[in-house]
């Protein structure tokens, strides 16, 4: 089981740019999302509530890690590769938290969907996906760095971080909000455009009459996030905006 699981996650490792987003939209496709989670008409925004602020603690524990210790990930022509093993900051504390903070975003845009099936199916999936990715990538750093990485396994769980540990994490190190903000802002960006999108796809499936000045914030917003990080883009492919402080990891 754990050979095919490996096996599945160095093809999803490949090509997981190009299939996650139409995974989601099969996902989607099951069930318009409903206007109440589960029905509960007495709690008409939890769903929102909930999706959201899954998703900033999704984008805020992906902003510590880079912050504090920055990792490379997309690997070597688009195969799992590490030069070294990054085993300090928030990597001391769980051995994925990129993939920890990938999972809650994932979560609060299922949240935000709303339709039971949707929310249980998708975070299962995705739950399935990562930890096959998961698993790839601890076949090879096994097979790379040995008895560092066995050791490194047995002190660290893969998943759940070691809050109490924080402070010890961090002593010594010094948050680069920079680096935050050049690395991962095509993940605020993606996650404003889809937790818009699902709103929309919301108001899509009920009338629209009363929503248009909603409808005109979402897609208003959504075209602001999208001018933004194309100008960030553009500006770092010109070497305008630049970050020389990172570290090379796994």
């Amino acid at each position: 089981m754990k050979k095919s699981m490996i096996q599945i996650g160095n093809f999803l490792f490949r090509y997981r740019n190009k299939l996650f987003p139409f995974i989601i939209l099969a996902i989607f496709a099951i069930a318009i999302p409903p206007a109440e989670l589960f029905g509960n008409s007495e709690l008409p925004n939890i769903k929102e509530i909930i999706g959201i602020g899954l998703a900033l603690a999704g984008l805020a524990v992906r902003g510590v890690v880079i912050g504090f210790a920055y990792i490379k990930r997309g690997g070597l022509n688009k195969k799992v590769y590490a030069e070294n093993l990054v085993t300090q900051g928030m990597f001391s504390l769980c051995r994925n938290p990129l993939y920890l903070g990938n999972m809650l975003i994932y979560a609060g845009v299922f949240f935000m969907h709303g339709d039971p099936l949707v929310i249980v199916l998708g975070i299962g999936l995705y739950l399935f996906i990562y930890q096959c990715i998961i698993y790839a990538e601890e076949n090879y750093l096994q097979n790379k760095f040995g008895d560092a990485y066995a050791d490194y396994c047995k002190d660290v769980p893969r998943w759940i971080p070691r809050i109490a540990q924080f402070k010890q994490a961090r002593a010594g190190m010094y948050f680069n909000w920079r680096r935050v903000f050049l690395k991962d802002y095509s993940t605020f960006a993606s996650t404003a455009v889809t937790l818009c999108l699902v709103e929309l796809y919301e108001h899509w499936g009920a009338s629209l009459a009363g929503h248009w000045l909603h409808i005109t914030f979402l897609v208003s917003t959504m075209a602001l996030v999208g001018i933004t990080a194309a100008g960030i883009s553009t500006l770092k492919r010109h070497k305008i905006l630049t970050d020389r402080s990172f570290v090379s990891g796994r």
